[in-house]
């Protein structure tokens, strides 16, 4: 008895310590006792073991619920996996509807590149029955089990990671298949109901936690785009809001009768930056703004602009955003910003509605400014043509800035390069400053300009107006009221200037700008009133001034030599002096008239001008 109740109390103590019942095996005690004791150690380590697992799962919940990373998620459900079940490795495969299969998105222990990379159709190998038939399988030896549709693909990869021991189970949350969870081992191993069991029960935890995870990313990106939604409504009324400021702006001036420097001011009020409206050619009209560029870098970006401009549609070009302006589909300048950090849908449409409104103005413009124009043009015709009313012509000249009581200067401005004339006369205005008055008359631009003096102050004004382009000038006046016959001689003016310019381009000076007494002896030709004996003075007026004040004869000497067929020799014969003192005299002569007055075209002028001077004596 006490043999028995010591070998009794041995048994209880040692199953009280958590003896193992391999400890307990070994006991010299009652057979019946000892297997009482080995089940009873045995249930005790079976739910150790669960409550150990349940901790687990409890621990795997908690850290899931704190993670909202999907890719942290995955990683920390797969080296839960591995952990929980004590397998080599761990993977999860997730559904991909669009191709059907399932696709290695997360993994713990694995080292093979082609394994994490690996897609399992439905059917295929365990993982693809898994995810066909929502249902665990697992097995000791994969390669070795014939219940699985082994493809090279798969049998591939899984041999490449050197997996034996598989067990799968579904991700499934309400009837939504998510993926598949793994855990296998390199070498043959039986898996127990508990462990599919363990595996099943933090599947369908992970599958819960990537649902809640998507649906919260799901919800955040709905939010960011509701946000990004408002923020772009919230930007389109702004921009609606500012398009009708610069709509209502840019009627106003229009309304009030403003020009293209109000509105690049105004846009660049709506805008910042600098605005620089370029007509046609790139030549700058208009420019407003802070710092816009000047000098050589205006001209480049001027010519870039027009280079490079797409029609109506405002274009970046190089640094700045360029829209051309155009009436009629007929380009007549454009419009570049710059210096505009951002330039919105809004802005843009702003810029081609400003565009659109400046050629407007300057289709305006364009239209008063030819109107005016044709106004000129029929008073200049009108006084030229020698039958105008100079008492109705007189109040409209001197509305137009001309006063005819002032000696006026008449020039013909010849275009050479075939050009339109109507340009040519915008040209001739822009050249003479708005002073005077000019008008398209037969072709030719007309000018009517305020002058001193004869000659000289012609001749001027005609130089000064070759530089608007390839022309030729011919300049007459000045013509002067006093004797009634101003109209008469104004149209006389206008035919010797015009006579000037065609005689300037016949003598091959085209391109130049002169009066008739600038011609020489083609001068008296041209001239309708031709000055003889201010052309004898202007060629012999040097010689006649030395005989006057020292009583020689050089003029006859002169003429004695030409009517001598310009042999000294026989001039001293007709002059009845010696033939050195012809020498002498023809050498004072070349130093006052100078070296070339021996020249065929000077000697012409010289006896052209012995001879008409008898005609002025008589």
């Amino acid at each position: 008895m006490p043999d028995n109740v010591d070998a009794g109390t041995r048994l209880l103590e040692s199953l009280a310590s958590g003896a193992s019942p391999a400890d307990l095996a070994a006991l010299d005690v009652d057979p019946h006792a000892r297997d009482l004791a080995m089940r009873i150690a045995g249930a005790f380590d079976v739910q150790r073991r669960r409550e150990q697992q349940l901790a687990a799962l409890v621990d795997t919940a908690r850290e899931l619920a704190s993670m909202t990373d999907p890719s942290v998620v995955l990683d920390a459900i797969v080296r839960r996996a591995r952990a929980l079940m004590g397998t080599d490795v761990a993977y999860l495969t997730l559904y991909d509807p669009e191709n059907e299969d399932t696709y290695m998105r997360a993994t713990a222990g694995s080292v093979s590149a082609q394994f994490q990379v690996v897609r399992l159709d439905f059917g295929a190998g365990l993982g693809g029955l898994v995810a066909q038939s929502r249902k665990p399988y697992w097995t000791a030896d994969y390669f070795a089990d014939a219940r699985f549709m082994h493809t090279s693909a798969i049998d591939g990869a899984v041999g490449d990671e050197g997996l034996v021991a598989i067990c799968g189970t579904p991700l499934i949350v309400k009837d939504e298949f998510v993926g598949v969870l793994f855990a296998s081992n390199r070498t043959p191993r039986p898996f127990t109901h508990d462990e599919v069991a363990l595996l099943g029960s933090l599947a369908a935890l992970a599958a819960v936690t990537i649902v809640q995870v998507r649906a919260a990313e799901d919800a955040a990106r709905t939010l960011a785009a509701l946000s990004e939604a408002t923020e772009r409504v919230s930007q389109y009324a702004a921009g609606i809001e500012r398009a009708a400021t610069a709509h209502d702006r840019f009627a106003e001036i229009v309304l009030e009768g403003g020009g293209v420097d109000d509105l690049t001011e105004s846009l660049t009020q709506l805008l910042g930056g600098w605005a620089i409206l370029l007509d046609e050619e790139g030549i700058p009209r208009s420019v407003a703004g802070a710092a816009p560029p000047s000098g050589d870098a205006l001209q480049e970006l001027a010519a870039q602009v027009v280079a490079d401009a797409e029609g109506a549609r405002l274009t970046r070009v190089g640094d700045v955003w360029a829209v051309g302006i155009s009436a009629t589909d007929t380009p007549i300048g454009y419009l570049a910003i710059g210096d505009v950090s951002t330039m919105d849908e809004s802005d843009e449409r702003t810029v081609e509605r400003a565009a659109v409104v400046t050629a407007l103005v300057l289709l305006g413009e364009r239209n008063r400014a030819e109107a005016r124009q044709q106004q000129r043009t029929d008073v200049v015709a009108r006084l030229v043509s020698g039958h105008g009313d100079l008492g109705v012509l007189s109040p409209a000249v001197r509305s137009l800035g001309v006063d005819l009581r002032e000696p006026t200067c008449l020039l013909v401005v010849r275009r050479d390069d075939g050009g339109p004339v109507r340009s040519l006369v915008l040209a001739v205005n822009a050249a003479l400053g708005g002073l005077g008055l000019v008008g398209e008359v037969d072709e030719h631009a007309v000018a009517l300009l305020p002058c001193t003096e004869p000659g000289p102050a012609a001749t001027e004004l005609a130089q000064r107006l070759t530089r608007v382009g390839v022309v030729t000038v011919g300049a007459a006046g000045p013509v002067r009221e006093g004797d009634g016959r101003l109209v008469a001689d104004l149209a006389a003016a206008h035919t010797e200037a015009l006579r000037t310019a065609e005689a300037l381009v016949a003598l091959g000076r085209r391109g130049d700008g002169a009066s008739a007494s600038d011609l020489g002896f083609a001068g008296l030709i041209v001239g309708t009133r031709p000055e003889v004996a201010a052309y004898v003075h202007s060629v012999l007026g040097a010689l006649v001034d030395y005989d006057t004040a020292r009583g020689t004869d050089l003029v006859g000497t002169l003429e004695a030599y030409f009517l001598a067929g310009s042999s000294p020799r026989h001039a001293a014969t007709r002059l009845h002096v010696h033939t050195n003192t012809v020498a002498q005299r023809l050498e004072r002569i070349t130093r006052l008239v100078g070296d070339a007055w021996q020249s065929p075209e000077r000697a012409l002028e010289l006896q052209l001008a012995l001879r008409l001077r008898h005609l002025v004596a008589s």
